[in-house]
């Protein structure tokens, strides 16, 4: 894949921007899952097996506990947080969020030097052109400015997609967390997977390909 949208600029914005964040849709279909299966009741290890579903589905993150983008504020005390938007003109077409040096988002770990990349997404008409990998650049940069030395990404094991776009830049596949979602009822189905990305951010070209799982 390479990229093929030079006139996409990302900018940092401020949280009045978060209304144009929600116009970018975050749904995505999902058709196949990554299935945890353990190894000797997990004595073993465990291993992720893509497996089809019975049937296709759409999963939109919006539509859950946490609300779109612009609820955030509701939420967290974001201004810490880095929130990165595309436009293409005047329109948004892709958008990054980091949350930094926040109290109560345990996904930090009470750490000054990790970064979370708490959302990342690209407009349907806009994706597989390359935008992804110029926002996770871009978000990576941010962290590093301000002396992160990790970035973590939570994702699930039903965002396959996700997976691999994260595996091929760099990332490492940290932690399965097989019942990380068991006290959400929509979601408790689904596995969490936590990946890591070193900082500094390696330049694109310097990246090797790979697959995943």
């Amino acid at each position: 894949m390479t990229d093929v949208i030079p006139d996409v600029q990302i900018l940092e914005v401020g949280p009045p921007a978060l209304a144009e964040y929600d116009r970018i849709p975050s749904a995505f279909e999902i058709r196949t899952i990554l299935e945890v299966q353990s190894l000797e009741s997990g004595l073993g290890g465990l291993r992720l097996v893509e497996v089809p579903v019975p049937q296709p589905y759409v999963k939109d993150y919006d539509a859950y506990e946490d609300g779109p983008p612009s609820a955030w504020v509701n939420q967290f005390d974001i201004s810490n947080w880095g929130i990165l938007l595309a436009r293409a003109g005047q329109q948004p077409v892709g958008a990054a969020a980091i949350a930094f040096n926040t109290a109560g988002v345990n996904m930090l770990e009470g750490r000054s030097d990790l970064a979370v990349l708490w959302d990342i997404r690209v407009h349907p008409d806009w994706r597989r052109l390359g935008l992804s990998r110029r926002l996770l650049k871009a978000a990576a940069d941010w962290a590093s400015l301000r002396g992160c030395t990790m970035m973590k990404i939570e994702t699930q094991n039903v965002n396959i997609s996700a997976c691999r776009f994260y595996a091929s830049q760099g990332c490492q596949l940290g932690a399965i967390h097989r019942f990380g979602y068991i006290t959400h009822p929509l979601v408790s189905h689904e596995a969490m997977l936590l990946w890591y990305l070193h900082l500094p951010y390696r330049s694109l070209p310097d990246l090797k390909e790979n697959k995943f799982p």
